[in-house]
């Protein structure tokens, strides 16, 4: 969905609000809250709000009629986070609607009440989020962004479209739980492939370039991007670097190769959102959260970026064109 269209959705949806309340005064106007860590510009994020106000069109719901969106764009500040989390807390929203666990977090600390469902949280157990997978036990509830067996898989795929690479940093925000876990994942695997793992734990630009920087020179690196707030805010930077050092990197989600990075093999959360839909209209008809098992994610895409390809050294660009894209 582009974002012209998008914002018109919005927009005339939000001005007809009060006429379709007063039109369908039979019918009871629901309230769904929405808070995402990005500016109202990303493209990314446009894309995947659109996905679950599709999710919710198809099971009945239209914004005027008998729903009502509150969209919070709090980007990844983590004063606006909380600000923002707040302010729907005390709208009060039937269920909020929450990317992971930088907007999850702030709203459990905001509410203990109102309905939370997540699209891509790694580890929802490890984090705190709920009691279990199964039996989720609180107010919050949804999709995980991953399986930790697939940190094993990236390091597999960059040996595969670079196997010259012998020394790979892992670029992490230390602030994901998930982190060492998925660290300690990859170095089994790196043990098998001859690989020299080098952790990278990144909190602003600054940061990464200088890491980057001191890491390339010794040559046949690559990189693994884990997702995370720190790393996503910067994808684009991250991308640029790889280029300008002839690092091959692949990345945990599709966005980072839309921004320019080499490839990426992670869930599809354009398909989270969109199943989220699903599991906010059971909310809003009746069933609790904490009666709705934690999903793992049923599909999982493999993207790359033909011109980040074409721009690396010749030693990889071979491998690249053999490799499917999608």
């Amino acid at each position: 969905m582009k974002r012209r269209d998008f914002m018109a959705l919005l927009g005339g949806a939000a001005a007809a609000w009060p006429l379709a309340a007063r039109a369908q005064q039979g019918e009871r106007m629901r309230r769904i809250g929405v808070l995402l860590p990005a500016s109202s510009d990303d493209a990314e994020f446009q894309a995947r709000i659109g996905a679950f106000l599709q999710g919710l069109a198809l099971l009945g719901w239209t914004i005027g009629r008998n729903v009502r969106i509150d969209v919070r764009w709090a980007t990844h500040d983590a004063a606006e986070i909380r600000r923002h989390a707040t302010e729907l807390a005390a709208l009060p929203a039937d269920v909020i609607l929450a990317h992971g666990a930088s907007t999850v977090g702030p709203l459990l600390q905001a509410t203990r009440v109102v309905p939370i469902v997540f699209t891509v949280i790694s580890d929802p157990v490890a984090g705190g989020f709920v009691d279990s997978l199964a039996r989720p036990g609180g107010n919050a509830t949804g999709f995980m962004a991953s399986e930790y067996g697939i940190a094993a898989k990236w390091l597999e795929l960059l040996k595969e479209i670079a196997p010259n690479v012998t020394r790979v940093a892992i670029v992490r925000d230390p602030a994901i739980p998930t982190g060492p876990a998925q660290f300690g994942i990859i170095q089994v695997a790196a043990a098998s492939l001859r690989v020299e793992i080098t952790p990278i734990s990144v909190r602003d630009a600054p940061e990464i370039e200088r890491a980057v920087a001191a890491f390339a020179p010794a040559g046949n690196g690559g990189l693994i991007v884990i997702g995370g707030a720190a790393t996503s805010i910067h994808r684009n930077l991250i991308a640029v670097l790889s280029v300008r050092h002839k690092l091959p990197a692949i990345y945990a989600e599709r966005s980072y190769t839309a921004a320019g990075g080499l490839i990426s093999y992670g869930s599809d959360y354009v398909d989270q959102y969109r199943r989220a839909a699903g599991y906010v209209d059971r909310i809003l008809k009746g069933e609790k959260p904490a009666d709705l098992p934690v999903q793992a994610p049923v599909k999982l895409d493999l993207t790359i970026n033909l011109k980040t390809a074409k721009a690396l050294a010749s030693t990889y660009r071979r491998h690249c064109s053999r490799a499917p894209t999608r």
